[in-house]
């Protein structure tokens, strides 16, 4: 059975469910107990597990991850909030050296069992410090795990198979998704991490995604099919480890592919899937791959400068036209 949740209730049924089926989850933050997280993730789950299992951190994001790390260590599955993935730098010694490589180091005996959610993402006007989107700065360490769900349903089924890993994962909430409704199943709901989601159907053009811009590459897939261009839609939902699989075949049955993501394009995810595409599926293209990304610069507050450093759904609308000419 399903309901419809706003992707921020899903996310807090998530880690409540995980919280009540065991004991060793526990929530850290900054101002997640009583004000129920910047974004108000963690609202309401202070009054049912207490202030041992819900804990309010300084503002210091490589002390307490650093923490976290030795929690996960020693028995533990934190659960991890840095209230905008622009802070996560702050940590990185901490997820890089540490989280992500004890278990290579001191081998099967040890493993570290931790979530770091990352609320990212620009569209609010929060300036250069507070809208980045540093996605892929992770996906070339070993060790770590990268998702990025876009419906609700994924985002709680994601954060479940997170939380239960046994390696650390980076989950990335983009903001603009928090206030999105959709259907959510009840109770027990998990999603494999690793697996990419075809949400359209098409034998034209492929246009691959993931968190927020999934809504760009889908208003123009529609745009599209009323001029009789039908796209192959796929939110890739998991950014290390890729699904190469779901990637290649889209994009060999297509012979088009149109790559979109909110981060700077250079040296972005999208470059990494492009040349997965260029090694998997090269015989079969009828053009070569084209990346759309975030523009190379500081995001600024303006609404409009913001917007035009932002890949578009009309931005996708102009590609597919060039490629299907």
């Amino acid at each position: 059975m399903t309901r419809e949740l706003f992707t921020s209730w899903a996310l807090r049924e998530a880690m409540a469910q995980e919280m009540r089926r065991d004991d060793r989850v526990i929530l850290m933050g900054e101002d997640i107990a009583e004000y129920g997280g910047a974004f108000k993730v963690t609202e309401g789950l202070l009054g049912e597990f207490g202030p041992q299992r819900v804990i309010n951190t300084p503002i210091s994001e490589n002390g307490f991850v650093g923490v976290a790390v030795g929690a996960a260590l020693t028995g533990l599955r934190p659960i991890v909030e840095i209230m905008f993935m622009d802070f996560v730098t702050l940590a990185m010694d901490q997820i890089v050296n540490h989280a992500a490589k004890f278990h290579y180091i001191y081998g099967d005996g040890v493993t570290v069992p931790m979530v770091l959610r990352l609320p990212a993402g620009g569209g609010r006007g929060y300036g250069a410090t507070h809208s980045q989107t540093l996605d892929s700065w992770f996906i070339s360490v070993p060790g770590l795990k990268v998702v990025a769900p876009w419906s609700p349903a994924d985002a709680k089924g994601l954060l479940t198979a997170a939380i239960r890993d046994d390696n650390p994962v980076i989950f990335i909430e983009h903001k603009l998704l928090y206030s999105v409704k959709g259907p959510v199943p009840e109770g027990e709901h998990v999603v494999e991490i690793g697996q990419a989601n075809r949400v359209r159907e098409g034998d034209d053009l492929s246009i691959i995604a993931y968190s927020k811009m999934v809504d760009e590459a889908l208003e123009a897939a529609e745009a599209l099919s009323e001029v009789g261009v039908q796209c192959d839609v796929i939110d890739l939902r998991t950014l290390q480890p890729l699904d190469d699989k779901a990637i290649v075949e889209s994009a060999a049955r297509t012979g088009r592919v149109i790559l979109i993501e909110e981060g700077v394009r250079q040296g972005g995810v999208m470059a990494e899937v492009a040349c997965r595409i260029m090694e998997g599926a090269f015989d079969y293209l009828e053009a070569p791959p084209v990346r759309l990304g975030g523009g190379f610069a500081p995001i600024p507050c303006a609404e409009s400068l913001e917007r035009s450093l932002m890949p578009s759904a009309a931005d996708v609308i102009a590609v597919a036209q060039q490629i299907l000419a």
